[in-house]
């Protein structure tokens, strides 16, 4: 009895080291999972940033064509006619 107590602890043993340490999978997960979040994070951050330091985007000229048909449309006659 006493063999065959010792040789199914041992069995055991043997088991629990092949079982402790970190599962692979899980480990290239975390590292991926790590690196997307630091990369959002990161992007925030900059964007944040540019939009406290960058001057504002400057609006494109409206062309005289425009001008035109919005003063008709609002029923101002446009100069010169």
């Amino acid at each position: 009895m006493g063999e065959q107590f010792s040789g199914s602890a041992q069995e055991n043993l043997v088991r629990e080291e092949a079982t402790k340490g970190l599962n692979p999978g899980l480990v290239v997960l975390l590292v991926i999972g790590g690196l997307v979040l630091l990369f959002l994070v990161g992007n925030y951050a900059l964007y944040m940033y540019a939009q406290k330091t960058l001057p504002p985007k400057k609006k494109k000229p409206v062309s005289k064509k425009k001008m035109k048909r919005e003063r008709l449309k609002q029923g101002v006659s446009a100069p010169g006619e």
